[in-house]
């Protein structure tokens, strides 16, 4: 069975592609993974292993409103915020989207659950507690399972959307639709993809949405429940190859490697830590924020204490700051603090 994406000229004009993860998004798609064994690469092995030793009885919630065994299913609402810097801007604009969104994603809730637990039902028509207990939940399971590797999957994150800017710039939209994922497959106008129906849709101008996303196996194809004229979302995996896996999921062990920080961490704290991490490769404020997962302020308050430190240089360039290692910022973030 396939779904036949049918494009007209409109919408190969209007193909973007999602600048930056979004930590609430990532940590939704990560739940049904985290619960099914043996799903993906053997990479996740470990990743599931370690983060179900650190899981806290606050994260149960979410084994519900996501469970495994649910093929593509994941809560819509938790999903929809893109470019958010940290996990507490995607929750605050969760909490604030319009109820008629909440409305939307409760329905298609219960077509893919037959039977929803009665709590859900009740996050989604705006109980208080409920929303309460799923917010603790997000933040306890991130800190377990995704903090860890957020530098490593925003940095592959942000290698892809640069990947597919180049494709775009030298072989136009139709390459990089046909490269996308080897299960889809362009054959212009029109991109198949598995299904389990048989089915053809025509976007009829609305256009394509690219979301790069690490913690899913096969391409999810989305329309927006709440907005019938926005454009179909394409989730596509970042990581194809174990290797590829293994770049992201490398368990702390205190190296100085980005996602390695046991010893900065304890030295200067998480958050900046990863900060001097995200200087490795050099980059602007809005860069070392989005690679270490925290708000543009936070991220230019920690660069000012590494500056300060000696530990990182910043200049000017037109508008922009670029922040860079010094060397003894490199030596500390290679070698530990001695």
């Amino acid at each position: 069975m396939t779904l036949r994406l049918h494009f007209e000229a409109e919408d190969l004009a209007r193909v973007r592609v999602t600048p930056v993860p979004d930590p609430l998004a990532e940590a939704t798609f990560s739940l049904p993974l985290l619960q099914s064994p043996g799903l993906g690469a053997t990479a996740f092995d470990g990743w599931r292993e370690r983060s179900l030793r650190r899981l806290t009885p606050a994260v149960r919630p979410l084994l519900e409103l996501a469970p495994a065994g649910l093929d593509e299913y994941v809560p819509e609402a938790f999903i929809r915020v893109r470019g958010s810097a940290s996990l507490d801007d995607s929750l605050r604009a969760t909490w604030s989207m319009p109820r008629r969104i909440w409305t939307a994603d409760l329905s298609v809730t219960e077509e893919w659950r037959p039977v929803v637990p009665r709590w859900v039902g009740d996050l989604h028509t705006g109980d208080r507690e409920a929303a309460r207990l799923v917010d603790r939940g997000f933040r306890a399971y991130y800190d377990a399972a995704i903090a860890p590797y957020w530098p490593q999957l925003a940095a592959a994150a942000h290698a892809d959307r640069t990947h597919r800017a180049r494709v775009l710039a030298d072989h136009g939209v139709e390459r990089l639709l046909a490269d996308l994922h080897p299960t889809l497959r362009w054959e212009s106008p029109v991109l198949h993809a598995p299904c389990t129906l048989d089915i053809d849709l025509r976007l009829g101008g609305r256009g394509v949405l690219l979301t790069p996303t690490f913690f899913l196996t096969t391409p999810v194809l989305r329309l927006d429940s709440a907005d019938p004229d926005a454009p179909l979302e394409i989730r596509y995996p970042i990581a194809r190859e174990t290797a590829a896996h293994l770049s992201v999921l490398t368990p702390p062990t205190g190296n100085g490697r980005p996602g390695e920080l046991a010893h900065l961490e304890a030295l200067m704290g998480r958050t900046r830590a990863r900060v001097l991490a995200a200087a490795a490769t050099g980059g602007s404020t809005a860069e070392l924020a989005r690679s270490a997962g925290v708000s543009p302020a936070s991220a230019s308050e920690h660069a000012t204490v590494l500056r300060t430190a000696g530990l990182i240089t910043t200049r000017r360039t037109g508008p922009s700051v670029r922040h860079a290692l010094t060397p003894l910022g490199r030596a500390l973030l290679e070698n530990g603090p001695g």
